[in-house]
C-alpha cells in the first residue's frame, strides 16, 4: 500500500464514521504568536478545544502537513542522520470536539490499525497513564484496549512524562494513550522494556490524548464538562510499518525523492553512507521547502523566514557535498511538486513561485559562501593567525552559510584546533535573537480580562456594514488596565465593549474605526477598535465629558470621512491584487497589507521590480475598473462553496465555517470581512507611488486612491512644471536636459580627479627621499589630501613602484575621520603583511582594518592622531622585522 493510499484510507475511515474531512492548514499559522510553523494536527483546532471557537461539526478527520524546525525544535542536524528525524512530516489525526470520548477513540484505532491495515496484534503495544497524586491511573483505557481486542499482557503504564498530555501551563488537559509497534526481527526484542526504552526497534505510532481536565494558573484540575480527543500518527511512520520497512526514508514518500537526487548527482544511493546522508537532507528539507514557499513563507533573515533560509542552506551545502555545484534544488523542489501536487494541489499552483524562490536562494548562497570563506580569511589575518572567537566562527555560519565542518577543515589546514563548543554557544546567541523575532511580529496573547468576558458569553454584534451611526447601543464591560470596572470618568482612558457597534474592528489588514460615543451628558473618543478575543469588538476611548457606565445606553457614531476613505483603499488593494495577477502572473499571492484613510500598502510574491511599463499596465487595469463604476456583490458562503467558486483566500488568516465573499464580477473575488465601497467609481483614482523589495522573493507597493491620489497628481505636474522652468525647458524636453547636463557633470569630475590624482602623485613623488630604511626596508609613510579610497590605493600602488621594494604608508584625514592604506611591494610579503600592518597603525586612531598580505586599509575616529599613526608605521615595521 502506498504512503498516499494509507492517507486516503484514513481519511475515508474516518469520513465513513461521521467525521468531516478538514483540509490541511497552511504552514504559516493562523493568529497563534507561539507557533514558528504549523506543527501539529490540532493547531488549527486549537481555539474549538479552549472553547474560543464552534464549528458547525464535532468530529473531525485531516491529513496535516506539518514542520518542526527552529524554536524548541532545534536539532535540525539530525536530520538525515536517523531513521525518524524530519523537518517536514504529515499527521493524520481524528477529533472529537465533545462528541465522543476514549471508547469510541480507541475502537476506532483498534478497527483501522488491524481490521483495514492488517497490523498484526502480537507486534503492537499500548500505553496508557499509571496516575499520580494528582490524577487517578487510566484504567478505563486500559479496560477499552482489552475489550477492543488488546492483551492485557501488552498494555503498559508510564507516567506524566509520556503518557499525559497538556496544551499550555493552563487550559484542556489529560491522559494520553499511545500506540507502538515492533519493528524487529527478532521476538527476544518484542518485550515491553524497549517501549519507551533505548534505540527504536519499538517505534510509537499514534497517540490517543483523552482532554478530560481543565488545569488552572495554581495547577489544580477541573473535570471538563464535555471531554474531547484529539489523535496524531505521522504518516510516514505507519508507512513506515506498513511498507514493512526500517526507515521513514526508505517509504514511498520520501525514497522517490532521494532516488531523484542520486540521478542529479550521478551517485549510488547507500544508506550507510555520508552521501546517503546527503540525500536524505536533501530530500526531506526539499519537502520543507516546496511546502513552506507555497504557503507564503520565504526565506529571509528574521522569524520563520530565517528558519527557512536555513533549511535551504543546509540542503544546499550537502548538494555540494554531493559534487553539485551548480544549481540543483529547484529540480529537486519541482520533483516534490510532481509527486505531491495531487493530495495538495496548492503545490501545483505555486510551482512557478517554488522555482523562481529557490533558483534566486541559490545564487545567493553562492555568492554567500564565496564571501563567507573570505570573510574567514580576513578573521584569521583580524586575529594574526590565532584561533577566532566562537561568535565570530557562528556568524560565518549563520550570514554566510559556511558549515561548521567547513570551517573546522580550513582551520586544521592553519594548524589551528576548532572549538566545537564555541561555535555552538555563539550559534545559540545569534539563533536565540533571530528566531524570537517571529513570536514578536506573530501578535499577542489575549489578555485575561478579555478571556474572561468571551468566557462569560459576552460579545458585540457588528452593524458596520449597513450603518456608520447606531442608536441605543448598551455598553457593556468597560475595562481599565487590564481589570474591569463600573465606570469611566472624564479625562480617563479605557476600553468600551458594547453589545452592538458600528466600529470596525482592526483585522486583514484594515485599519480600526475611529469615532465617538455619545450619552446623555457623557461623550467619549475612539482613538482604535479592535478585536480582543472571538466575538468581542473593543473601543479604545478617552472619556471627554461626564461618566460612562456599565449598562448606560449611547449612540455610536463612526468618523464617516476617514472610513469612507478606508473603504475606497480597500477595494482598491482587491483590485490590484487581481492586476498584479493579470500582469505579472498567478504566482502572484498577496503577502500583507495596509488598508488606512490615507494610503494603502500591498506585500505580495514577485522576484523582480516592477518595469515601468508594468506599473502603467497595473494603474490602467485597477483605474479601468473605477471608471466602469461596477457595483460591489457581497454573499456569505459556507467555506468549501466560496473556495470552489474560485475566491482568493489569504495565507494567515483564520477562516470559519461561514465567510464573506466580496466580488467586482469580472475581476476580483476574495474572502474579506472588510469595509468596502458601494460601487468601484466611489474609489475616485488610483496611483501607485513605490515599488520595493522587503525579502527574498516578496516586494511592497505602496499607492493612493481618491482625494490622496489626486492630491499626488497634483503635486508632481507642480514640480514637473517647477524643473521645466529651472532647467528651462518644456516638460517634455526635460528629460533630454538632464541627461545634458549629467553627461557634462560626470566629464567634469572625471577630469577633477585626473588633476587631483597628478597633484597628489607629484606631492607623495617628492617626497620618496624621505623613506627611512628600518631593517634594510625602505618604508614611506605619508599624509596624503583630497582623495578617495580608490584615489589612495591607487597612489600607494604607484609608490610601491618607484620604491620598487619596500612598504608604503598613506594616511588621510576628512571630516573627524582617519583612513589608512598600507600597501607591501610583492617580495616583502613573506616577512610583512599589509593586513597585520594596518590593525596595528589603525588602533592609534582608534580603528581596525584588515586586507590582503601586500594591500589593507583601515579607517579611524581620532583624525587628530593621524600623525602618530604615520610614525607608529615604522615602529609596527620594525617589530615585525624582529
Amino acid at each position: 500500500m502506498t504512503g498516499h493510499e494509507i492517507r486516503t484510507l484514513f481519511l475515508e475511515f474516518f469520513e465513513r464514521r461521521g467525521h468531516r474531512v478538514v483540509k490541511s492548514s497552511p504552514l504559516l499559522p493562523a493568529n497563534d504568536p507561539t507557533l514558528l510553523f504549523t506543527n501539529a494536527g490540532m493547531n488549527q483546532f486549537k481555539d474549538v478545544f479552549t472553547g474560543q471557537e464552534t464549528r458547525d461539526y464535532n468530529r473531525a478527520v485531516t491529513s496535516q502537513k506539518c514542520v518542526r524546525a527552529g524554536g524548541k525544535h532545534n536539532d535540525l542536524d539530525e536530520v538525515g542522520k536517523t531513521a525518524r528525524h524530519h523537518t517536514f512530516f504529515e499527521m493524520l489525526g481524528n477529533f472529537s470536539f465533545g462528541n465522543y470520548f476514549k471508547e469510541d477513540a480507541i475502537r476506532f484505532a483498534w478497527d483501522l490499525l488491524v481490521g483495514e491495515l492488517k497490523l498484526d496484534p502480537e507486534r503492537l503495544w499500548f500505553s496508557v497513564f499509571e496516575g499520580n497524586e494528582r490524577v487517578p491511573a487510566d484504567e478505563e483505557a486500559a479496560e477499552l484496549w482489552q475489550k477492543a481486542g488488546a492483551p492485557a499482557s501488552r498494555i503498559l503504564r508510564f507516567g506524566a512524562k509520556d503518557n499525559f498530555w497538556q496544551m499550555g501551563d493552563t487550559g484542556p488537559c489529560g491522559p494520553c494513550s499511545e500506540i507502538h509497534y515492533f519493528m524487529g526481527d527478532d521476538p527476544a526484542q518484542n518485550v515491553a522494556e524497549f517501549v519507551n526504552g533505548p534505540g527504536d526497534t519499538i517505534m510509537e505510532i499514534w497517540n490517543l490524548v483523552f482532554m478530560q481536565y481543565e488545569r488552572f494558573a495554581d495547577g489544580s484540575l477541573t473535570p471538563l464538562p464535555a471531554p474531547s480527543v484529539d489523535t496524531g500518527m505521522g504518516l510516514e511512520r505507519i508507512a513506515c510499518v506498513v511498507q514493512d520497512v526500517t526507515s521513514n526514508y526508505e517509504t514511498d514518500l520520501v525514497k522517490p525523492i532521494i532516488e531523484f537526487t542520486a540521478g542529479l548527482c550521478g551517485k549510488t544511493y547507500v544508506y550507510d553512507s555520508d552521501h546517503g546522508v546527503s540525500m536524505r537532507v536533501i530530500a526531506d528539507h526539499a519537502r520543507s521547502t516546496s511546502f513552506l514557499i507555497a504557503d507564503g513563507i520565504f526565506p529571509g533573515n528574521e522569524g520563520r523566514s530565517y528558519v527557512l533560509r536555513k533549511i535551504m542552506r543546509r540542503a544546499l551545502w550537502h548538494g555540494r557535498l554531493l559534487g553539485m555545484e551548480t544549481p540543483f534544488f529547484s529540480k529537486v523542489c519541482n520533483f516534490v511538486v510532481d509527486w505531491m501536487a495531487t493530495a495538495y494541489p496548492e503545490l501545483g499552483d505555486a510551482r512557478q513561485t517554488i522555482s523562481r524562490v529557490v533558483t534566486t536562494e541559490e545564487k545567493l548562497f553562492a555568492s554567500t559562501l564565496s564571501n563567507g570563506l573570505k570573510r574567514l580569511d580576513d578573521l584569521l589575518e583580524e586575529t594574526g593567525g590565532d584561533l577566532p572567537a566562537g561568535k565570530d566562527l557562528a556568524r560565518l555560519y549563520d550570514t554566510f552559510g559556511l558549515r561548521p565542518d567547513l570551517i573546522a577543515y580550513v582551520l586544521e589546514s592553519k594548524g589551528l584546533v576548532y572549538d566545537d563548543d564555541a561555535f555552538k554557544a555563539g550559534l545559540e546567541q545569534l539563533q536565540s535573537h533571530a528566531e524570537g523575532d517571529a513570536f514578536k511580529a506573530a501578535g499577542k496573547e489575549v489578555r485575561e480580562v478579555l478571556k474572561s468576558l468571551a468566557g462569560e458569553g459576552v460579545s458585540s454584534e457588528f452593524r458596520g456594514y449597513e450603518e456608520v451611526e447606531s442608536s441605543g447601543v448598551r455598553i457593556v464591560a468597560l475595562i481599565e488596565g487590564d481589570a474591569r470596572v463600573a465606570s469611566l470618568g472624564a479625562g480617563g482612558s479605557g476600553e468600551v465593549v458594547l453589545d452592538r457597534t458600528p466600529f470596525y474592528a482592526e483585522a486583514g489588514g484594515q485599519v480600526g474605526d475611529t469615532g465617538w460615543l455619545e450619552g446623555d451628558g457623557s461623550r467619549a473618543t475612539v482613538a482604535g477598535t479592535r478585536s480582543g478575543a472571538p466575538g468581542l469588538i473593543v473601543h479604545s476611548v478617552t472619556v471627554d465629558r461626564g461618566v460612562l457606565k456599565v449598562g448606560d445606553t449611547l449612540d455610536a457614531r463612526v468618523d464617516a470621512e476617514k472610513r469612507r476613505r478606508t473603504r475606497a483603499n480597500h477595494t482598491a488593494t482587491h483590485l490590484l491584487h487581481a492586476a498584479l495577477k493579470e500582469v505579472l502572473g498567478l504566482h502572484v499571492k498577496q503577502a500583507g497589507s495596509l488598508v488606512a484613510p490615507d494610503r494603502l500598502r500591498f506585500d505580495f510574491t514577485h522576484f523582480a521590480p516592477l518595469t515601468a511599463d508594468e506599473i502603467f499596465e497595473i494603474e490602467r487595469l485597477v483605474n479601468e475598473q473605477i471608471l466602469r463604476n461596477q457595483p460591489l456583490d457581497t454573499q456569505v458562503q459556507d467555506l468549501e462553496t466560496a473556495m470552489a467558486s474560485g475566491a482568493v483566500a489569504l495565507f494567515g488568516e483564520k477562516y470559519g465555517d461561514r465567510v464573506r465573499v466580496v466580488s467586482v464580477p469580472g475581476f476580483s473575488t476574495e474572502l474579506c470581512g472588510g469595509t468596502h465601497v458601494r460601487a468601484t467609481g466611489d474609489i475616485g483614482l488610483f496611483k501607485i507611488v513605490s515599488d520595493a523589495s522587503i525579502a527574498s522573493g516578496v516586494r511592497r507597493l505602496e499607492a493612493l486612491t481618491a482625494d490622496g491620489a489626486f492630491e499626488r497628481y497634483q503635486q508632481d505636474e507642480a514640480l514637473l512644471g517647477a524643473l521645466a522652468q529651472r532647467f528651462r525647458t518644456t516638460p517634455a524636453e526635460l528629460l533630454a536636459q538632464i541627461d545634458q547636463l549629467n553627461d557634462r557633470l560626470r566629464r567634469a569630475e572625471r577630469e577633477a580627479e585626473s588633476l587631483r590624482m597628478k597633484l597628489a602623485s607629484a606631492s607623495a613623488a617628492s617626497s620618496l627621499d624621505a623613506a627611512r630604511e628600518i631593517g634594510g626596508v625602505k618604508v614611506l609613510a605619508q599624509r596624503v589630501g583630497d582623495l578617495d579610497a580608490n584615489g589612495m590605493r591607487q597612489l600607494a600602488d604607484q609608490l610601491a613602484q618607484k620604491l620598487r621594494s619596500g612598504v608604503v604608508v598613506l594616511g588621510l584625514a576628512d571630516d573627524g575621520k582617519a583612513s589608512l592604506v598600507v600597501r607591501v611591494t610583492d617580495d616583502l610579503t613573506g616577512r610583512l603583511q599589509a593586513g597585520k600592518l594596518v590593525s596595528e597603525i589603525a588602533a592609534v586612531v582608534g580603528g581596525k582594518g584588515g586586507g590582503k598580505p601586500d594591500m589593507a586599509m583601515a579607517g579611524g575616529k581620532e583624525a587628530e592622531k593621524l600623525d602618530a599613526a604615520l610614525e607608529q608605521s615604522f615602529v609596527a615595521v620594525a617589530a615585525m622585522l624582529g
